[in-house]
């Protein structure tokens, strides 16, 4: 726990045990206060049994409650789990040759649809949902929706095709999620859907300012690949443009680091992971790096990806907390006084 006034603890540290030396003085008083009488015996036949450890209680509860709501006065705060405030998530998915390799079974492309499906299925409704697939071009297959029907169905739609473009997938996820930012698309072609203004470098802008990286709590960006880039522009580069804007990136790898070879129509290649790489683009966006070498990894994948995106830990003030815990502490004092003395002591 931090706090934002931490000079006011010393109000509390000084509180504490003035509240302690007023108390026993207060106790001192009444004793000195109280009539002489020949015989203690008959007085205590007389008053009864006395209030006993009870007496304390209620002074104990109200000297809590003032240093609880001095604690207040301090601002603390605290890294609790609060929902996301994420509305929008961009699948950005790989279609290269590679994923048809069946190492994952049934293949790499079909394990990725399925557990993108799922993963879709499980978070909010009121989570805006897009998918951009990428190969050696980059396309936006569905525009952010709240129709999960439409984003499964776009994802069935999957076609695989030739080269890795992972740069030319994240900046048009960018694209999407800023429409008005004028991000250069000419190195994407066939990249849909192209509002006006895409790449439009003659319009004027206002000045952007980059922002601190991870910033941006109303999108996230979900990034798939099994294999290189291999055309495109650069992975990193695009990264920081995601970066610029706060817009997190969760990187996923599929298939190993040694790589295997596939064949494709008649011509074969080596494909590898590019660990090194989705960790980079993990690093700068403040997102996180996840591997998938099974099918079964990659449903855990996801379903870990939608607690995190639907559930995060946020530094918060919680000063509302102590504050409502010393009116508790007051009225639990006051209460217990009235029931057991009549009156408020």
């Amino acid at each position: 726990m931090k706090f934002l006034w931490p000079e006011a603890l010393w109000a509390a540290a000084v509180l504490a045990p003035l509240l302690v030396l007023l108390y026993l003085w207060l106790l001192h008083r009444r004793k000195k206060s109280t009539v002489r009488f020949a015989s203690i015996a008959l007085v205590r036949q007389a008053l009864g049994k006395g209030p006993g450890w009870r007496r304390h209680v209620p002074p104990l509860l109200l000297g809590l409650a003032l240093l609880t709501l001095m604690v207040a006065v301090s601002r603390p705060t605290a890294v609790i789990k609060l929902p996301s405030q994420q509305e929008t998530i961009i699948l950005a998915m790989d279609v290269s040759g590679s994923m048809r390799a069946s190492d994952i079974k049934p293949t790499r492309l079909a394990a990725s649809q399925e557990a993108a499906k799922n993963f879709v299925n499980d978070l909010p409704n009121s989570v805006r949902i897009g998918v951009v697939a990428f190969a050696g071009t980059a396309a936006v297959v569905q525009a952010p929706t709240l129709s999960r029907e439409d984003v499964v169905a776009a994802i069935d739609r999957f076609q695989l095709q030739r080269a890795t473009a992972i740069g030319s997938g994240i900046v048009l996820s960018l694209a999407t999620l800023f429409p008005d930012a004028g991000y250069d698309l000419s190195q994407i072609t066939g990249a849909r859907p192209m509002p006006p203004g895409f790449g439009d470098k003659q319009q004027e802008k206002p000045a952007f300012k980059p922002v601190e990286p991870g910033s941006y709590a109303s999108a996230a960006i979900i990034l798939l690949t099994d294999g290189q880039r291999t055309t495109g522009p650069d992975t990193l580069e695009m990264a920081k443009l995601a970066a610029d804007r706060g817009v997190r990136i969760y990187t996923v790898g599929m298939g190993t680091t040694q790589g295997e070879i596939i064949g494709f129509d008649g011509w074969s290649m080596r494909v590898r992971l590019d660990e090194e790489t989705l960790k980079q683009v993990a690093l700068l966006t403040r997102g996180e790096y996840f591997y998938a070498g099974t099918a079964e990894d990659l449903k855990k994948v996801y379903q870990g990806l939608s607690s995190k995106l639907v559930v995060e830990k946020r530094e918060t003030e919680i000063t509302a907390l102590f504050t409502a815990l010393g009116a508790l502490l007051a009225l639990l004092a006051a209460g217990l006084s009235l029931w057991w003395f009549g009156r408020v002591t």
